[in-house]
């Protein structure tokens, strides 16, 4: 379990805090992603010692001593906020993959730091089992993103607003490639910490990107590059995360933290997650503008580290990206071979066009053409046109051989996580959640890997 010296204690003097866990009244095992803790050797484990490692957080063999709670600031709903940092969670380890990956194995709802303000400092049940299903569908969906690593039910009552209350409590590990995020930058210029925020370039180009480089717009361009496919990936799962503040966006464009997040049922530019986003600021079908939004603060947080008018060329090839992403990720998704640029945009808009003007399902509608050939009844109303006339030109990507495709589509609509929450409030009934998380895992499966671009390897699953 050892691993070399933990990069993150470089900069640790001045981006975190040393913390302690929380004592937990109890500690019960009800999640551990053997899965993910292959990829950091991890998975021999024996149960009492995930609980010692990722419940009572004794620290790792070779690792870091002490959790680390991170400092940064951050837009949230576009006001800028200098008042927030890990507030409920903290830095637990660091270790290499086979790839030779840095992952980081971060917390949430291990107690209250320097930076929790009014909270307590913890997570409610619900909204760990929550994660665990956002995390395991964006994945089988080919999204970036943060997985959910532990889960462990620690013993107290919490009072929640948005939830019935009194609530069970626990605390979550999810592994993550990066735990730094726009924010960490945009605290730094806050300050006007210059040489840190160069250390801090350094660190994130030197450990995630694995480049001698220390150059402000070297790290800019793999941001916009990657967070361009990530909203791209958003909109070809029918994901909405609800809250993309400059806080919730790392520099590895990985998606995390998942709050009020939802998946569209139909293909709604205006559906939204979370109910306090009164303006739809985070709407399904404004997510890249969201997404573009904190890639511009933070080229705002370079500007005196680096050229502006070379940080606003790098920012101006978002949009670009981001429409080569999208139809990427939807001819992945479909399942059919790319044809070139002008008939594979105008695929994707007919795709549009025949989702906005039906209410057929996202994930049926994908499902059904998977392939580019129906294998079922319907789509013959006229907002599916254009795209029957385009797709008999596509010619399949992948094999429907697998028993997931003569079944019946994958989905998970908030009616569902509701039925699989409420199994276990009621009755402790965790096998509707272990059930859905081995049937996202076989659509995972079916779907197969994205394909690699820009010389990175495929996406573990």
């Amino acid at each position: 379990m050892a691993s070399p010296p933990q990069p993150i204690l470089d900069v640790a003097d001045f981006l975190a805090d040393p913390v302690k866990a929380a004592d937990f009244p109890k500690t019960v095992l009800r999640f551990r992603n053997d899965r993910a803790a292959v990829e950091v050797g991890l998975e021999g484990l024996s149960d009492e010692e995930w609980v010692r490692h990722f419940g009572r957080f004794e620290p790792l063999p070779g690792n870091l001593p002490q959790p680390l709670a991170l400092r940064y600031h951050g837009h949230q709903f576009r006001v800028y906020n200098p008042d927030i940092g890990d507030g409920r969670g903290f830095l637990f380890a660091q270790l290499k993959d086979a790839r030779g990956r840095w992952l980081d194995l971060g917390t949430k709802g291990s107690g209250q730091t320097p930076y929790s303000r009014f909270g307590d400092g913890r997570l409610t049940l619900k909204g760990g089992v929550r994660e665990i299903l956002a995390t395991e569908m964006l994945e089988a969906l080919g999204v970036n993103t943060s997985r959910t690593f532990s889960l462990i039910e620690t013993g107290e009552e919490l009072h929640r607003g948005d939830e019935p209350s009194p609530t069970r409590s626990a605390v979550m590990v999810r592994m993550s490639h990066g735990h730094i995020r726009i924010g960490s930058f945009q605290r730094l210029a806050y300050l006007k910490s210059d040489e840190e925020l160069r250390r801090l370039v350094d660190y994130s180009l030197r450990t995630y990107f694995g480049s001698a480089s220390s150059d402000p717009l070297e790290l800019l361009r793999h941001v916009v590059e990657g967070t361009a496919r990530l909203a791209a990936s958003y909109m070809a799962a029918g994901f909405v995360h609800g809250v993309l503040n400059s806080d919730n966006i790392n520099i590895t464009a990985e998606s995390f933290d998942y709050g009020p997040w939802r998946f569209t049922p139909t293909f709604d530019p205006g559906f939204t997650a979370a109910y306090f986003d009164h303006a739809g600021l985070y709407a399904f079908g404004r997510q890249a503008e969201a997404i573009q939004w904190d890639a511009v603060q933070l080229a705002g947080a370079f500007r005196t580290i680096a050229e502006v008018d070379a940080l606003i060329a790098e920012l101006d090839r978002f949009p670009e990206l981001y429409r080569a992403a999208l139809v990427e990720r939807f001819l992945w998704r479909l399942g059919v071979q790319p044809r070139g640029e002008e008939e594979d945009i105008a695929l994707i808009q007919a795709i549009e066009q025949g989702l906005a003007g039906s209410s057929t399902q996202i994930d049926r509608f994908f499902f059904d053409w998977a392939g580019g050939e129906l294998r079922r009844q319907g789509y013959a109303d006229q907002a599916f046109a254009p795209f029957r006339e385009r797709i008999a030109a596509y010619r399949p990507a992948r094999s429907l051989d697998r028993p997931f495709w003569s079944g019946e589509p994958c989905s998970m609509h908030i009616e569902e996580v509701e039925a699989i929450w409420a199994r276990i409030a009621e009755d402790d009934d965790w096998s509707a959640l272990h059930a859905k998380v081995a049937q996202v895992r076989e659509m995972g499966a079916a779907l197969g890997s994205v394909p690699p671009r820009d010389g990175e390897g495929d996406r573990a699953r």
